[in-house]
């Protein structure tokens, strides 16, 4: 047995001195190291293995004024992929290392491998006018044995040049860098940087002359200011911002096209491949060209903030000369009137009402009654002067239409407010206190369904008491002001933090501008966006001191009991226009808030108050023909709340969302008819009651009357279907009013057609789609308003005129220049910046800038439209003015 074990002892000790060893990992002393002189523009191939360190010593001459770059650029020809090769550059003041393969992440942790890599090495500050400096490239590995190739060469183009053009090629893996440095004189740059190709997606970051420098995709955000880049980019550099006075461009490909908007790539998983090996992007590269030309100068920002300043302040030169025309004109007048009319003794009015403003007038040819008929008259007082003065009048209670006439001939009619005297309709005492005074006393609708027959006046829907609608419509104002201190204080605050944000970070992606035409000034980034919507505040004010001097005058032609003020012209209610210059303002300062830090999150800040301007303008338009049915400040400014919801609910859901749209487009034409049936009924419809001229539908020519014979308690969907039988089947006949109803019905055609196009498209952009629905039936109602007025009977002023021509020309004007999309935060920021243009104007503002200047020269015209449309009718009563 021991031979046997002595035999198995020999062949085992052979057999291990037959087998190779196992590896040794060396010991520091162990390696191998190979130092050679090397020289720039010369290949070395060379192998590399854990047992050798291949060590290779550059020299070159550094200038002061003179700063070349240089480039180190490596391949690795193995296909080990789990043992890189370690490439290590020692320079003077800094250390370079990276592997090959290099590895970089993309979205969820995917990896990508690059073999060649190539780096631009940062150049150190010199301060001897010549001086040679050494840097050491040291190659080594864990592997077997790795063959690579190394090249290093100078960067001959590697300072930038102003306004001239410089083209290169980068990867992800072969990022690129060049230096710039500012000339005398020149205090800020824009750096531009162009590709035909929008895809793969690059990052170009703007960084102070520091060791190291971040020029890879992991790494690029570290520092200094970047942002993503399709096929533009631009960002505005100030020499404050950079002690060295220059500063690097970095170009860095990325390894996905995700943050462009672009599609992530297809991920190969192969049947023995682990999900962590990474992906061979293969060559991934992009042509690209750079150029820096200076910004504007400090000239540039005082004439621009001159010019915004000259043009709007030169409205304020042209209302005071327009109101001094119009006094000289008026005291002209007035004494035109006193030369042909007496004071009259048994009256003791120093007025008269002229013979062409008691019967003779173009109106008469609709019979609307005079003063002198049987007809419902307007006589009533005027209560809404602003202090003392106040109409005294008595209530004929047992009348049917309870007309207001005054308490006597011979009395006085400027009076204390103490002495009015008002009579409920059942016959309740006199009350003598404001606060009694109820909008209900009189239910005007009712009386006149009783009274009249198919036409209505002014007069018929001005008849509840003054100081009562002077209340309920100064409540536009005031609410409107607080929702402007509530709305605006946090949104001051939010922009403020974004703006920060951006200062600190330097991740210019936050926010959409026009990177072509933003001028900095302090801490915001693009202050021409911000300076051109001074317009808005400006003009917005200016409006405000035009009703303020408006109403000043009214109320001193009610303490002077002019006849015109008295009893003329459409009902003088200012609160919903004061409501609409504040709300002008206010979209000035939330615009100008909103362009401080453009994008997805705070578009609502941009568009609130065009919603709101939009419907206050509708609302004054139907206020003037219906002051006593108009609707009250907090209902109106509840469907504005809800108009605002559907925005944001449409912008964050609505992308794509087939229900959101559908749920929308029923909401949108059931409002449309509804809002249609009130305008062509004039008020006076109810679904179903007795007796209400809405059961009848538009083709009923009977009296109000009659009745319908429908229960008052039956189902909604019955009464429809039986106005539609009555009137479309039973009883096929015209509609009642003929002018109305075909205005009506395109209105009706373009809501309809609006509704299916957003149905159909989806657009992106609800929130424009939405005001755009607004500003349309905003048009559409101010030329329905028009036309009839036209076909009243009516005419239109010098000045109104005037100002429609004008308005519809700077509409026109300004609607181009908006829809040329320079930004859009629907996009990623770099497709966005695709849409970007230079300046077009003063080299300071852009497109979207002169938006601004029109727009809200625009909406300033369409407020004196509203205000002045109606100056034909001062001089006719009431009872004489049509009401549609």
């Amino acid at each position: 047995m021991s031979g046997i074990g002595a035999a198995a002892l020999a062949w085992a000790l052979l057999a291990g001195a037959l087998l190779p060893p196992p590896p040794v990992r060396p010991q520091p002393g162990d390696r191998e190291v190979h130092e050679k002189e090397a020289q720039f523009n010369t290949t070395y191939i060379d192998s590399v293995d854990a047992n050798l360190l291949n060590i290779y010593a550059f020299n070159h001459s550094v200038r002061r004024n003179r700063t070349e770059g240089v480039r180190v650029s490596v391949n690795v020809l193995s296909d080990l992929k789990d043992r890189p090769v370690l490439f290590v550059v020692r320079q003077k003041e800094a250390v370079v290392s990276f592997q090959v393969p290099l590895i970089l992440r993309g979205l969820y942790q995917r990896k990508y491998a690059y073999k060649e890599v190539s780096r631009t090495l940062c150049q150190p500050q010199t301060k001897a006018e010549v001086e040679t400096q050494h840097f050491y490239v040291d190659v080594s590995t864990l592997s077997l044995n790795t063959s690579y190739q190394l090249r290093v060469t100078r960067v001959e183009n590697f300072v930038l040049r102003t306004n001239e053009r410089f083209s290169f090629n980068a990867t992800a893996a072969q990022p690129q860098y060049f230096k710039y440095e500012f000339p005398e004189g020149v205090d800020s740059v824009i750096v531009k940087v162009t590709s035909a190709m929008a895809f793969p997606c690059s990052v170009i970051s703007i960084q102070d002359i520091l060791c190291p420098v971040y020029d890879l995709d992991n790494n690029v955000a570290f520092i200094g200011m970047y942002q993503t880049m399709t096929k533009k980019a631009a960002i505005t550099v100030q020499k404050k911002d950079f002690p060295s006075h220059s500063f690097y461009v970095v170009v860095v490909v990325k390894t996905e096209d995700e943050a462009c908007g672009g599609a992530l790539p297809y991920y190969p998983l192969s049947k023995d491949a682990s999900p962590d090996e990474p992906v061979d992007q293969h060559n991934r590269q992009k042509m690209l060209e750079v150029m820096v030309s200076p910004a504007i100068t400090s000239e540039a920002y005082v004439r621009s903030v001159l010019f915004c300043l000259g043009i709007f302040l030169s409205f304020y030169v042209l209302t005071l000369l327009i109101a001094c025309w119009e006094s000289c004109r008026q005291q002209k007048r007035k004494g035109l009137l006193a030369a042909m009319d007496s004071p009259s003794m048994d009256t003791g009015h120093s007025h008269s009402i002229p013979d062409s403003f008691l019967n003779h007038g173009p109106y008469d040819s609709y019979g609307y009654g005079s003063f002198g008929n049987g007809s419902s008259s307007s006589t009533e007082g005027i209560t809404d002067s602003l202090g003392s003065a106040e109409v005294s009048y008595s209530y004929m209670g047992q009348e049917q239409f309870k007309r207001r006439t005054p308490s006597a001939p011979t009395r006085p009619l400027s009076i204390a407010m103490g002495e009015r005297s008002l009579e409920n309709v059942a016959g309740r005492p006199r009350l003598d206190s404001l606060s009694s005074v109820e909008e209900d006393d009189y239910d005007t609708l009712a009386d006149i369904d009783y009274d009249k027959n198919q036409y209505l006046c002014v007069a018929d829907l001005a008849r509840k008491d003054k100081r009562v609608l002077r209340k309920k419509y100064q409540i536009y104002f005031w609410n409107i002001a607080t929702i402007a201190v509530f709305y605006a204080l946090p949104v001051i605050q939010l922009v403020i933090t974004y703006q920060t944000v951006v200062n600190v970070t330097g991740n210019q992606d936050i926010c959409y501008y026009n990177f072509l035409c933003a001028h900095p000034l302090g801490n915001l980034s693009a202050f021409n966006n911000i300076l051109s919507n001074l317009g808005y505040v400006l003009l917005g004010l200016l409006f405000l001191l035009i009703i303020l001097q408006r109403e000043i005058n009214y109320n001193r032609a009610l303490l002077r009991n002019d006849a015109h003020a008295l009893e003329c012209g459409i009902p003088k209610h200012f609160g919903l226009f004061y409501a609409m210059g504040t709300a002008l303002m206010m979209e000035g300062l939330l615009s100008a808030c909103y362009h401080v830090c453009p994008n997805y999150t705070n578009f609502q800040f941009d568009t609130s108050f065009m919603y709101m301007i939009a419907g206050l303008c509708m609302l004054k338009l139907y206020q003037k023909r219906h002051p006593d049915i108009n609707a009250s400040a907090y209902s109106a400014y509840a469907c504005l709340a809800l108009v605002i919801f559907f925005s944001v609910v449409g912008v964050v859901f609505g992308k794509g969302n087939t229900a959101f749209w559908i749920v929308f487009s029923v909401i949108h034409i059931v409002a449309t008819l509804l809002l249609s049936t009130q305008l062509y009924y004039m008020g006076r419809w109810k679904l179903g009651e007795w007796g209400a001229p809405g059961a009848r539908g538009g083709g009923q020519r009977g009296g109000p009357g009659v009745t319908s014979p429908l229960p008052a308690d039956s189902g909604i969907l019955r009464r429809i279907l039986h106005v539609l039988y009555t009137d479309c089947v039973r009883q096929c006949s015209g509609p009642m009013y003929v002018d109305r109803m075909v205005l009506l019905v395109m209105g009706n055609i373009i809501n309809w057609s609006l509704a299916a196009y957003g149905l159909i498209v989806r657009p992106n952009d609800f929130a424009s789609y939405l005001l755009a629905i607004g500003i349309c039936n905003l048009l559409l109602y101010f030329a329905f308003y028009i036309i009839m007025k036209l076909r009243s009977g009516e005419r239109i002023k010098l000045i109104p005129l005037l100002c429609i021509i004008s308005t519809s020309v700077v509409w026109g004007f300004a609607l181009f220049f908006f829809f040329q999309g320079l930004s859009t935060w629907q996009k990623t920021p770099a497709e966005s910046r695709e849409h970007n243009r230079d300046c077009i104007l003063l080299d300071f503002f852009d497109d979207h800038d002169i938006w601004h200047f029109l727009s809200s020269i625009a909406m300033f015209g369409s407020f004196l439209v509203l205000l002045t449309l109606d100056d034909d009718l001062d001089c006719v009563q009431r009872d004489k003015i049509y009401v549609f």
